[in-house]
């Protein structure tokens, strides 16, 4: 997988950077950017347009050609990422490793910064992508109240904390990304229309969140706090005693809710499904026996409840980005040098 490093925020400095790893052709105009690709790496486009000091917004229109991941090494716990795929998928996480979230097409996503985690955004090989990204520096933004909202809403004043949603389907983002994507007038007009239409887009990507947290709620209230209690003990089971083959209908008569009802507060609680819980929890589990124990990989899958080495490998390889037999010796070669 081929690595992006981006170091800071500004975006003069951003595609160049972006220019130097990535080659093509780089045009800027007064506040606009926009560099055109077609070589063995990428071929598409990547605009940028600094709506105020504060505020900027970046599109990438492009089709990589191999695996790529956008790596933001940016320790500023003050910035917040606005996020939307208009085509295709993209992944974000924080760290190499850590679990991801994956925005498909017409989906938004927020990101906070951290000041211990890279923030990675991972592109697929041969894969159209249309992804947009607005990007704040809260404390340099002009207008207090709307710096209030974002503060108390989006950033957590803790280190090693970082926000993360990711949204519901959203269509007027689109429409709206590709009105940008057609404003032909130039100067005032032109940077008028730009930056009014690009806080469009931020005011519809905050209005999606707080509308998923008021069906959240809703969906919330439908489960009693007695059947949110049996969902947290189901969990704490499966965390527990991993190795146990559970099914819906064994975990539903356990806690004694109905299928619907588990389903619906694991995505609640978890925001994933029973089997995606049961799943990671599992392959978490076998993590922490290669850096603890002495066990082989087809031992480890033993322990942890699974038949299928080669199974287990594809779904390891796709949380932590190797195979479990690299995972091991990198792990070794730690312990032999330390």
């Amino acid at each position: 997988m081929k690595s992006i490093l981006i170091t800071s925020n500004n975006l003069t400095t951003v595609f160049q950077q972006i220019e130097e790893q990535l080659g093509g052709k780089l045009e800027i105009k007064s506040k606009e950017f926009r560099l055109e690709i077609n070589n063995d790496i990428a071929t598409g486009c990547i605009l940028g347009m600094l709506v105020e000091n504060a505020i900027s917004y970046m599109e990438y229109d492009i089709i990589f050609k191999e695996n790529v991941s956008l790596v933001k090494k940016i320790h500023n716990l003050d910035s917040i990422h606005f996020g939307y795929c208009s085509r295709g998928q993209v992944t974000q996480s924080f760290g190499e490793f850590n679990g991801h979230n994956k925005l498909s097409q017409f989906q938004t996503g927020i990101f906070s910064n951290s000041s211990t985690k890279n923030t990675f955004f991972k592109f697929k090989k041969n894969e159209e992508v249309k992804f947009s990204m607005i990007t704040i520096d809260v404390l340099s933004v002009s207008d207090k109240e709307l710096k209030k909202q974002l503060q108390n809403t989006f950033l957590i004043n803790e280190e090693n904390n970082v926000f993360s949603y990711v949204g519901s389907f959203n269509l007027k983002i689109v429409e709206r990304i590709e009105y940008l994507n057609t404003i032909n007038q130039k100067g005032l007009i032109r940077n008028f229309l730009i930056n009014s239409t690009v806080y469009h887009i931020l005011a519809l990507e905050i209005e999606q969140h707080k509308y998923d947290l008021i069906n959240a709620k809703a969906a919330s209230n439908s489960l009693t706090q007695s059947d949110m209690e049996a969902i947290k003990e189901v969990s704490e089971l499966i965390r527990n005693y991993p190795e146990i083959q559970y099914s819906v209908r064994y975990l539903s008569k356990k806690s004694g809710l109905s299928p619907f009802k588990l389903q619906e507060g694991f995505k609640i609680m978890h925001n994933r499904t029973v089997t995606d819980f049961i799943r990671n929890i599992r392959i978490e589990a076998a993590e922490n026996l290669i850096r603890t124990s002495e066990l082989n990989i087809s031992e480890i899958v033993y322990t942890i409840g699974l038949t299928s080495r080669s199974y287990f490998s594809k779904i390891f390889k796709a949380k932590y980005k190797c195979s479990p037999k690299y995972y091991q010796n990198k792990q070794n070669r730690l312990v032999i040098t330390a």
